[in-house]
């Protein structure tokens, strides 16, 4: 049903597009789709107090009218509860009855400052750009018709759940729309799901350094509830250096009630750390592959560089020596990464690698396979960083799940639930977590090996290099007897064949032409 619903929204939303480009329309979409939330949650809460106050069996009972109204108007009812106060000119029913007007860009920027100017958590985060959006006349307030069908009855719960999704939902259909110059903002579900269910981030501290639009954070809170867990029971700390991205995550982020610290400022996390101090119980990221301009002189010598400085013309070492510094010693990390990362030894990359390997800080190697992001066809691994290992030190598990996955459409490739499962099951075992199997190497598919194999290969992590070739059912029959019938029968199709050609001389002939 809501599958149905979140299709529909979109068609109706991207043909009101028009002409415009993908990247700016996003933040036209995703902005009204918050500003909806906001409102809902807000008219919700209001609705509940109205009832509570008129209840003479209830703890928030009011005698007088007069006080009702005024009590209703107190924001710490609605700050207990964590939900945003919306001024009566800024709510969405006053934004809906003004969707004709010529002038409802400039009511909806207004209506975002009066929200900021009450909410200062909010500050900086929402998207001011309605009045000169290049819409078509009267697009917008189609617009704002449509998102008002977003959100359905008094349940804040449900309302938050459904919003969430749809935002979600519009986040990766923007992705796929901008192709090749969008997306980077947007880590394909299936890969954040794969992350999520190997670390399993269910309390502390969880951390990304790029974290886009809120994904992994997101992801982490589905896994925390699926799990039984409290939304509390984790805190939120993220990084982004694109402004609007930025924004895009507390956004995401805010519609589902999750605190969180994404910084100060949209900033660069290598030059500009926004938590420096920070020592995570999980790291989830998924950093821009090889970025070659990142590099600046203050970098020089800085302590995340504990296994070597990372090159100037690649930003790949330098992330995962980043996130080996922000865990505690017992915190885990994932990260998506190029391929080229488990195996160039360019500069001091190969240097780097080795030093990781022999600290022994490298838990388990995944290969992914290809077509899994919308915006580039580079092909990407996992890797799983850990800075004390509790089970199988001296080892590293190695997966080649490069033939799990499943085609979604002409372009695009993702992991299945069943996959996911499989994969997260595999890493368990592995680590002897309670309640997990036991742990086999399964040719083809993975295998736990020592470190000094692994020196064998130059430090090399490609998991296709030490998994082996996947076992084949052998029907014992001798290699002589099925050679004999192999032979057998392509000397009865090569005779068969040989017919056809004397066949096809003689019709062709009948006709006159010979050859």
């Amino acid at each position: 049903m809501l599958d149905d619903i979140k299709k529909t929204l979109w068609a109706t939303a991207d043909k009101l597009r028009a002409n415009m480009d993908a990247a700016e329309y996003k933040h036209l979409v995703l902005g009204l789709i918050f500003v909806k939330y906001i409102s809902d949650t807000f008219a919700a809460r209001r609705a509940e107090l109205a009832r509570r106050f008129a209840d003479p069996a209830d703890d928030y009972h009011l005698d007088a009218a007069d006080l009702i109204a005024e009590e209703l108007e107190d924001r710490d009812y609605y700050r207990e509860v964590n939900v945003f106060w919306v001024p009566e000119s800024a709510r969405w029913e006053a934004l809906r009855a003004a969707a004709k007007q010529r002038d409802i860009g400039k009511r909806i920027d207004d209506a975002l400052n009066l929200i900021e100017v009450e909410n200062p958590r909010l500050k900086g985060i929402l998207d001011k750009r309605y009045a000169r959006a290049h819409l078509p006349d009267g697009k917008l307030g189609e617009l704002v018709d449509l998102v008002s069908t977003i959100g359905f009855g008094d349940d804040p719960g449900k309302a938050r759940d459904v919003l969430g999704q749809v935002y979600e939902y519009f986040l990766g259909q923007f992705a796929s729309a901008e192709g090749k110059k969008g997306g980077q903002f947007y880590t394909p579900a299936s890969i954040v799901k794969t992350l999520v269910a190997v670390l399993a981030p269910h309390h502390g501290k969880v951390y990304d350094p790029c974290c886009g639009s809120g994904g992994m954070f997101v992801q982490s809170e589905k896994f925390i509830e699926a799990h039984g867990g409290k939304l509390g029971d984790v805190s939120i700390y993220g990084q982004e250096s694109n402004p609007t991205t930025w924004r895009l995550a507390a956004m995401n982020l805010a519609i589902r009630g999750i605190d969180f610290n994404l910084g100060r400022e949209p900033a660069d996390t290598f030059t500009r750390n926004q938590h420096a101090d920070l020592r995570a119980d999980f790291i989830l990221a998924n950093p821009p592959f090889n970025i070659s301009d990142w590099w600046h002189g203050s970098l020089e010598g800085d302590p995340r560089w504990e296994y070597g400085t990372p090159p100037q013309g690649n930003a790949n070492y330098a992330w995962l020596q980043h996130m080996l510094y922000h865990l505690k010693p017992s915190g885990r990390a994932g990260i998506v990464l190029a391929n080229g990362s488990m195996s160039s030894s360019q500069n001091s990359e190969g240097d780097i690698r080795r030093a990781m390997v022999e600290a022994d800080v490298v838990e388990v190697m995944i290969a992914l396979p290809g077509q899994l992001f919308f915006n580039t066809q580079i092909p990407a691994c996992l890797w799983f960083l850990t800075r004390r290992k509790t089970a199988r030190r001296g080892e590293v598990l190695f997966i080649d799940a490069r033939k799990l996955g499943r085609m979604i459409s002409r372009v695009q490739t993702e992991f299945s639930d069943e996959v996911i499962d499989r994969i997260a099951g595999t890493v368990a075992a592995w680590r002897d977590e309670a309640d997990a199997e036991e742990y086999q190497d399964v040719p083809g598919y993975c295998r736990s090996v020592i470190l000094a194999e692994i020196a064998e290969h130059g430090h090399v992590l490609t998991p296709g290099r030490y998994v082996g070739a996947e076992a084949v059912d052998d029907d014992d029959e001798a290699f002589a007897d099925k050679m004999q019938k192999l032979t057998e029968k392509l000397g009865e199709q090569m005779a068969k064949g040989a017919e056809l050609d004397a066949l096809i001389r003689q019709k062709l002939g009948g006709l006159g032409y010979e050859f």
